[in-house]
């Protein structure tokens, strides 16, 4: 089984990552830049050589970013020969110095670009471009992801969070507000009941004054009875005189 170390970078401006597109015979695909080390060569400087053979950019090379160690199956090799490649990459991060990109010529790749990072779903990459992104913690590691909901939440926050204070505050000033019609349902009970509480106070009155009315009714009524029975009772008692004394004259 052979076994090949190279070094590559991770470089990254205003949303776009720096690629170049490897091809070998029928096989091909984006990649990182970067290659082979050669003997006595530190990784670093592999990465500053490849950077500039295969961009035409100058790379000041930044911190290790990870290594990824893998074996892999080839295609292209001879009858009677291990197609195994155990592959070792060094990945750094780096940035370039600003300068316009130059294709390499009679190398492993054709063809340098800077690509939007939301458009890499889209492109044939090779596996190390997603290695070297989640190494990054540009795409698809824990990192990344608290850093995407980080800014979620501070973008939502900005923009609701004046709706929810009006939210809040509706929710305090509602409360206030039920208190009060509570407060003013109980006022307004209190004075129902008073209200029925004089009425039937005033009925009573009324029922008691309509009694002695007619206790006292009855009682003048008869006193009247008792006037017209001792008148006619008189009245009697004198024709009853008269006729005596005609007789008696008689």
């Amino acid at each position: 089984m052979d076994m090949r170390v190279a070094a590559y970078a991770v470089i990254e401006r205003r949303g776009e990552v720096l690629l170049t597109h490897w091809r070998r015979g029928h096989m091909h695909g984006w990649t990182l830049p970067g290659g082979g080390i050669e003997e006595g060569e530190d990784p670093r400087d592999a990465v500053v050589r490849e950077v500039a053979e295969e961009t035409g950019l100058e790379a000041k090379v930044g911190k290790l970013l990870g290594v990824d160690s893998r074996v892999m199956v080839r295609e292209d090799v001879g009858d009677g020969e291990d197609p195994r490649l155990h592959t070792i990459r060094i990945i750094y991060r780096a940035r370039a110095v600003d300068g316009p990109l130059i294709n390499e010529v009679d190398g492993s790749s054709d063809e340098a670009r800077w690509v939007k990072i939301s458009e890499l779903k889209n492109m044939r990459t090779l596996s190390l471009v997603e290695t070297g992104l989640k190494f990054a913690g540009v795409i698809g590691s824990p990192r990344s992801r608290r850093r995407k909901r980080s800014a979620l939440a501070s973008k939502l926050h900005l923009k609701h969070g004046g709706r929810q204070c009006a939210k809040y505050a509706h929710k305090q000033n509602g409360g206030k507000q039920n208190g009060a019609k509570q407060n003013s349902a109980k006022q307004n009970s209190a004075k129902q009941n008073s209200a029925k509480q004089n009425s039937a106070k005033q009925n009573s009155a009324k029922q008691n004054s309509k009694a002695n009315g007619g206790k006292q009714g009855a009682k003048q009524a008869q006193k009247h009875t008792v006037k017209n029975g001792a008148k006619a009772a008189h009245g009697s008692a004198g024709k009853a005189a008269a006729k005596h004394s005609v007789r008696n004259s008689k």
